[in-house]
């Protein structure tokens, strides 16, 4: 039985929207997932995330086996229960952390060997212990482990890359494939092949023949120029199946995720909303706002005067400047809670314009005001 239904294609884009269906309930597609790497979106609680419209949210399986470790959390009665979340969990494999630690890590064929980036010690980890890792912790939707690789990159290596990425995914199913199945968890192919088209086609081609539940594009938002990562998001989306829903890892800004809409991706996390908030910057309807900034001194005014999120009913931007300029750690709440509120809120309109048929309009509508030049306009 498929896990996804496409219940509206756009007439002039590739906008779509569709039915995730999932364990622990249905995600309405286009969707943003918060990012809650070790078992928490930031400052946030799992009520505030509910509260904002949150129907998903993103662990990293590698941060969580080196701590607190999968045996905790296995006694705790799984991811679920340990952070209080009873809506559905997608987990990351790590693969990008693992990659990321460059010296840190050895990679072959079997798997990898890394050292951790907490305390040093030595593990090696196959792409069948990856999954079992995500089974013990609960996963709803699962990543296998892939080989990441960063802008700019020789074709070779990319390719090396990119066959193992498929090796290990073919691996991943088959060892967990039924058990998977069987209790109603997805797991989902990545697809990577850096900016080379052909490495990509080669990918893609391949996991589609494995049959995934899902299909991810990972290595974009390494580095690449934005002009490229478009035409790597717009080339895969168009050989990926319509029945099966496509995850754009690690993206992004609200003005990224709109384009990608609009080349047919349906899911997106990122970290940039709670990163920014807690550095103090907000995202409002006509654009970033820094609060820090010295016009804010006597701005009574809320973050985003028509976002209806707790932090603008509340409380001035006066106010939250004052917070960050005292150090005070009500205010990187408070501005991050905003932030999930605008990305998950403009999901919301993104949907609801898909809906209506009128997504370029709205594109258009919504990038007009988000990238005006000036950053207090209104």
């Amino acid at each position: 039985m498929n896990a996804f239904n496409l219940t509206q294609q756009n007439k002039n884009s590739k906008a779509r929207l569709g039915k995730l269906v999932t364990a622990r309930g249905e995600i309405d597609t286009p969707c943003f997932i918060p990012v809650g790497t070790q078992g928490t979106v930031k400052t946030l609680s799992p009520a505030e995330l509910e509260k904002s419209g949150a129907q998903i949210v993103l662990s990293n399986a590698y941060h969580l086996f080196l701590r607190p470790g999968t045996e905790v959390i296995k006694k705790a009665g799984g991811l679920h229960n340990f952070i209080s979340w009873q809506k559905p969990i997608l987990t990351d494999s790590g693969g990008y952390q693992i990659f990321s630690l460059a010296l840190l890590r050895k990679v072959n064929d079997e798997g990898v060997e890394f050292q951790s980036h907490i305390d040093g010690t030595k593990h090696f980890l196959t792409p069948e212990e990856v999954i079992q890792i995500q089974k013990d912790l609960g996963s709803d939707i699962l990543m296998p482990l892939d080989e990441c690789v960063h802008y700019p990159c020789a074709k070779d290596y990319a390719e090396r890359a990119m066959r193992r990425t498929v090796d290990w995914a073919k691996r991943s199913k088959m060892a967990h494939g039924s058990w998977l199945m069987a209790h109603g968890r997805l797991l989902f192919g990545i697809v990577q092949g850096a900016t080379y088209e052909d490495l990509r086609k080669v990918c893609t081609q391949a996991l589609i023949e494995i049959d995934f539940d899902g299909f991810a594009i990972g290595g974009v938002s390494v580095g690449e120029p934005r002009n490229l990562r478009y035409n790597i998001v717009n080339f895969v989306s168009g050989l990926l199946p319509q029945d099966k829903p496509r995850y754009l890892m690690g993206v992004g800004m609200p003005e990224d995720i709109i384009e990608a809409v609009e080349l047919g991706m349906d899911m997106f996390d990122c970290v940039v909303p709670t990163r920014y908030g807690r550095n103090g910057t907000a995202f409002t309807s006509v654009g970033k706002l820094t609060i820090r900034n010295s016009p804010y001194i006597e701005d009574f005014r809320p973050l985003d005067q028509i976002c209806s999120c707790y932090t603008c009913k509340n409380f001035s931007r006066a106010y939250l400047r004052h917070l960050f300029n005292t150090d005070e750690i009500l205010g990187l709440r408070l501005v991050s809670l905003h932030n999930i509120h605008f990305y998950l809120e403009l999901m919301r309109q993104i949907r609801e314009a898909i809906r209506q048929d009128r997504f370029l309009e709205f594109k258009k509508e919504f990038l007009s005001r988000y990238l005006s030049e000036e950053e207090y306009a209104y």
